[in-house]
């Protein structure tokens, strides 16, 4: 399609295009989808090559095998000297390249989801996951903590209290208990979840792709700033939609309705 730029290669992961939505699959089934250095790499080349290609309005992250992905390929951190661990760990991750998508960035989650792979699901806009998943982030056992975002991502998600238990103790929860603290926002039969999932993502990219990406920065921005200065952000943003033609052309059909 023209205007589309060239996919990235990969190895360990999956990429395909259907109806508007990249798919990015983790392709690690004997790892359980655990996330090492090559995957991180082609996870972050996917990314960007959907927020980079203009018939892309959304994105969903998962894996293959049963696992959307039981955390960081440990075999690679073994006695890692510190300041490389800081030198790596400071430079961009995949994390923040679900968060810096300018589409929408859907986890479809089915079984372990742990660790690296709990942090990968909560740097989404969305979460919706299959009956059988398992979170939680079991660094504590290890005497180590979460560090791809899951000691500030989960408070956020699901409360300081909550995350404080779910950290400290190393506790797995299931995805009905997911739901209920707010950790993901959909649970569905196993069975279901690919088709709730393009259901999802249907009544996403049905709206004007500038619209899209406007309105998640805004709602990103209000975990980060005071109130006044959302309000602002929102009002400048609004503006901003209303100068693309998507937006003339919708509100002239809509009138047109009226």
């Amino acid at each position: 399609m023209a205007g589309r730029p060239p996919e990235p290669a990969t190895t360990t992961v999956v990429l395909s295009v259907d109806d508007a939505v990249a798919t990015i699959r983790i392709d690690r089934p004997e790892k359980r989808n655990a996330l090492d250095t090559a995957t991180r790499a082609e996870l972050i080349a996917c990314l960007d090559w959907a927020g980079a290609t203009p018939d892309v309005r959304a994105v969903v992250v998962t894996g293959t095998g049963g696992s959307f992905a039981a955390g960081a390929d440990l075999g690679e951190t073994d006695r890692i000297d510190p300041l490389a661990m800081r030198a790596m760990l400071r430079e961009r991750r995949v994390y923040h390249a679900v968060a810096e998508c300018p589409v929408p960035v859907i986890a479809m989650i089915d079984g372990y989801c742990l660790g690296g792979g709990c942090e990968l699901a909560m740097s989404a806009d969305l979460r919706i996951a299959s009956a059988d998943s398992v979170f939680g982030q079991p660094e504590i056992a290890l005497a180590i903590i979460p560090g791809g975002g899951g000691t500030q991502r989960l408070p956020r998600l699901v409360g300081l209290g909550q995350a404080m238990r779910l950290i400290l103790t190393g506790d797995r929860i299931d995805a009905a208990t997911a739901l209920r603290l707010g950790l993901v926002e959909q649970v569905v039969p196993a069975g279901e979840l690919e088709a709730a999932t393009r259901e999802l993502c249907g009544r996403i990219t049905r709206h004007a792709r500038p619209a899209l990406t406007l309105a998640k920065q805004a709602v990103r921005a209000s975990a980060e700033l005071p109130l006044q200065a959302g309000l602002a952000l929102e009002t400048e943003l609004l503006c901003l939609a209303s100068t693309s033609d998507e937006s003339a052309e919708r509100l002239a059909a809509f009138r047109r309705g009226s």
